[in-house]
């Protein structure tokens, strides 16, 4: 069975059977509705996949990879923080009347910073050290940048990551890891979303820098499940799990500009019904 759904699983029973409250307290988000919207929540969770073995995707409802994907070369590849240069509308609710969501995500790594070798942006300074330098210990990107975050719509939610470069002896090429910082994650609207976006990063990454993907490791700071959520998960997470899909990227692009969300899919994709009509706090 998927091991992604094994620890989603284990994660949302550690919530609900362990996790804290908020209800009642001061909280910021709320429902359209204008109730507050209250979480069950635990602190400083920590998910491990392998993406040597299998792509995280759950089973026990469908991930839409192509639009995960084209959400994160949004802000990778396009470097864009206006909903207008994304074909999703998940980031309708946060987007002023010109689309933008302000200095946040794509904005942050278009920024170009001076280094000793030249002006990078975030994205160009790991593509350039993982090809020039895959042993520094420095390969980070930040999208939680103090001086910007009055003029972000939304602050970023997963927002570093940190690349590590090992050599396993029964692999001809290196192998790429990397660590997902989130600050927050909505269990039941993002959790899979963003660990299929990053594990496609990761193996797009790895496949551009002449690299194998190793593996992902994801930290939560504060991993919740809202109160009109409960029900929804405690249902998905007694459906039956099914093997974990084959991942498979378009082998023929070297440039990681290039990439499209149609270069990727999941093959023998079986999954339980999808889960409609999620309400979202904002």
């Amino acid at each position: 069975m998927s091991y992604a759904d094994q620890v989603f699983v284990a994660m949302c029973k550690d919530i609900l059977e362990n996790g804290t409250s908020t209800e009642g307290e001061k909280v910021r988000p709320h429902w359209e509705d204008g109730t507050p919207a209250y979480t069950i929540k635990k602190f400083g969770v920590c998910n491990r996949y392998d993406l040597s073995k299998e792509f995280p995707a759950l089973t026990l409802r469908r991930t839409g990879i192509k639009s995960a994907t084209d959400e994160m070369l949004w802000i990778w590849q396009r470097k864009s923080s206006n909903i207008h240069d994304l074909n999703a509308h998940i980031w309708d609710e946060w987007a002023d009347p010109d689309g933008s969501i302000g200095k946040a995500y794509g904005y942050q790594m278009g920024v170009k910073h001076k280094y000793k070798e030249g002006w990078f942006d975030q994205v160009d300074r790991v593509i350039y050290d993982l090809k020039n330098n895959p042993y520094s210990r420095r390969i980070i990107t930040n999208l939680y940048v103090h001086q910007d975050l009055s003029e972000m719509n939304l602050y970023p939610c997963a927002y570093s990551m940190t690349f590590n470069v090992t050599k396993d002896p029964k692999k001809e090429k290196l192998v790429l890891n990397a660590i997902l910082n989130q600050r927050s994650q909505d269990t039941l609207a993002a959790n899979n979303w963003n660990v299929c976006q990053y594990a496609v990063l990761m193996h797009m990454l790895a496949q551009v820098c002449d690299m194998v993907p190793g593996e992902l490791v994801h930290m939560i700071a504060d991993a919740h499940i809202y109160d009109r959520h409960i029900p929804i998960i405690q249902e998905l997470i007694t459906r039956e799990q099914y093997p974990a899909p084959k991942f498979w990227l378009n082998p023929e692009i070297k440039d990681f500009y290039e990439f499209t969300a149609d270069d990727v899919k999941l093959i023998d994709y079986v999954t339980g019904p999808q889960v409609k009509n999620i309400p979202i706090a904002i």
